[in-house]
C-alpha cells in the first residue's frame, strides 16, 4: 500500500487510506504501507497486520503537502518501496493518488513486474479542481497517462470521478468502489444542540463563503461551528465578521480527537457546499453521526448522501439559505434525514464490504495476470 498521507497527516483521503488498510489486515491479510513521515512520529509501527513505513521528510503542515515535499516524499519512498519489494513477496501494490505514489508503484511494475491498482481521491485527476495545479497537471500529462493506462484497475469512488478520468484517458480501465465508514464510530442518543456544523478544508471551492453569505442578514437560533484550516481561513473569518449568527473557527483538530467527535455527536445540522468533491468523508462522518445534512447536487457528494441529504446547487446563496431556514425550524425534518442517513451508511458503506469489494479485485486481476 502506497500513500504519500496518512494520520495525522492530511484529510478525507489519508482517513481512506487508514479504514482500508485496517480492514484488510482484520480480514488476515498482510498490508505494508509506505508512507510520509512527520516530526514526532515513529519510523516503524505495526497494528495487527498493519505494517506502517513512514520515510524522512521535512513537511511543515499536517493538512497540506507543497511540491517540494511531495517530491521529497517521492523520493525516499521510491528506495523505501523496492527495498521492500526485494525482500517480501507481494501479491500487488496498491497506490492511492495516481500522484506522487502511482508513478512509485509504476516504477516497481516495471522493475519487479508487481501488479497495481490505483485510487483516485480527486487532486490527482486533471480539472477537478480548477483553482489549483492546472501547471502541475499539465506539466505531467505524458506520465499521468502512463501509470493510468498501465495499472490493472484505477478505482474511483464515485461515477463523477470516473467520468473524469476517462475524459482524460480513455485506454485507462475503471471501476467504482466506495469510500467505506465505520457507523458505529459515534454515540447518536445524545442531547443536539442548536448547532450547524462544517468540517472541510479551507479552500475557496469548499464553499464556506456561501453558507457566511446566506446567513447575512439572519437572525439565527444556531451557532456555527467550523472545523479546518487552510488558504482561504482569513477571508472567511472576514465574512463572519459580517453576520449576527455566532460563528466560531476551530481551526485544524485531528480527527479523532474528542473535541471533534463531541461536535459531530452532539450538532443538529452539517453543510458542506463544495463545487468540486468526489466521495467527501468529512459528509460520511455527519452521516454516521445522525446530522441532517445540507451539501451540493451534480458533485460526488450527492452520490454520497442519496435521498437523505437537502441538495442545493454550488455557489447559489439563496437555495442555501431556504434550506438552512427549513431545517433550523423543524427539529423532526432534522431527525427524520439524519436516522436516514445513518441508515445508508450502515447499508451500503461498511469497511468490511468495501474491503471485500477490493478483494475481489486484487483477486480478479492475480488470476488474469497469472493466466497471460
Amino acid at each position: 500500500m502506497l500513500c504519500y498521507e496518512f494520520p495525522p497527516l492530511g484529510g478525507g483521503g489519508s482517513r481512506v487510506v487508514h479504514g482500508l488498510s485496517k480492514e484488510l489486515a482484520r480480514q488476515g491479510q498482510q498490508v505494508d504501507l509506505v508512507t510520509m513521515g512527520f516530526r514526532g512520529l515513529p519510523g516503524v509501527e505495526q497494528f495487527n497486520g498493519l505494517r506502517v513505513y513512514r520515510v524522512s521528510n521535512l513537511r511543515i503542515a499536517t493538512y497540506k503537502c507543497t511540491v517540494p515535499e511531495a517530491a521529497c516524499h517521492l523520493v525516499l519512498a521510491v528506495h523505501k518501496a523496492k527495498q521492500l519489494a526485494r525482500r517480501e513477496n507481494y501479491d500487488v501494490v496498491h497506490s492511492h493518488f495516481i500522484l506522487p505514489d502511482g508513478l512509485i508503484a509504476w516504477l516497481l511494475n516495471k522493475q519487479f513486474h508487481l501488479d497495481y491498482v490505483i485510487t483516485a481521491h480527486g487532486s490527482d485527476v486533471p480539472g477537478y479542481n480548477p483553482h489549483r495545479l492546472k501547471l502541475a497537471h499539465k506539466v505531467v500529462t505524458p506520465l499521468w497517462m502512463r501509470i493510468t493506462q498501465d495499472a490493472m484497475q484505477v478505482v474511483c469512488p464515485s461515477r463523477i470521478l470516473q467520468d473524469l478520468v476517462i475524459k482524460h484517458n480513455g485506454f485507462a480501465r475503471t471501476v467504482v468502489i466506495p469510500y467505506g465508514f465505520s457507523a458505529t464510530r459515534f454515540e447518536i442518543d445524545g442531547k443536539r444542540q442548536k448547532r450547524i456544523l462544517v468540517v472541510t478544508r479551507m479552500l475557496k471551492r469548499k464553499g464556506v463563503q456561501y453558507l457566511l453569505e446566506a446567513v447575512k442578514g439572519l437572525a439565527l437560533d444556531h451557532e456555527i461551528h467550523i472545523v479546518g484550516d487552510g488558504p482561504y481561513l482569513p477571508v472567511l473569518k472576514r465574512l463572519a465578521n459580517q453576520t449576527k449568527t455566532y460563528i466560531k473557527f476551530w481551526g485544524w483538530l485531528d480527527n479523532f480527537s474528542p473535541e471533534l467527535k463531541q461536535l459531530f455527536e452532539t450538532s443538529r445540522i452539517f453543510v458542506l457546499t463544495s463545487e468540486a468533491e468526489n466521495f467527501p468523508v468529512a459528509l460520511m462522518e455527519a452521516m454516521a453521526a445522525g446530522l441532517a445534512i445540507i451539501t451540493t447536487r451534480d458533485t460526488g457528494c450527492a452520490e454520497v448522501v442519496g435521498e437523505t441529504a437537502i441538495l442545493v446547487r454550488a455557489k447559489e446563496v439563496n437555495e442555501l439559505r431556504d434550506a438552512l431556514l427549513r431545517l433550523t425550524s423543524d427539529n423532526n425534518l432534522c431527525l427524520r434525514l439524519g436516522a436516514g442517513a445513518r441508515h445508508r451508511i450502515k447499508e451500503q458503506f461498511s469497511w468490511d464490504a468495501v474491503a471485500k469489494q477490493y478483494m475481489n479485485l486484487y483477486v480478479k486481476q492475480a488470476v488474469t495476470s497469472a493466466a497471460v
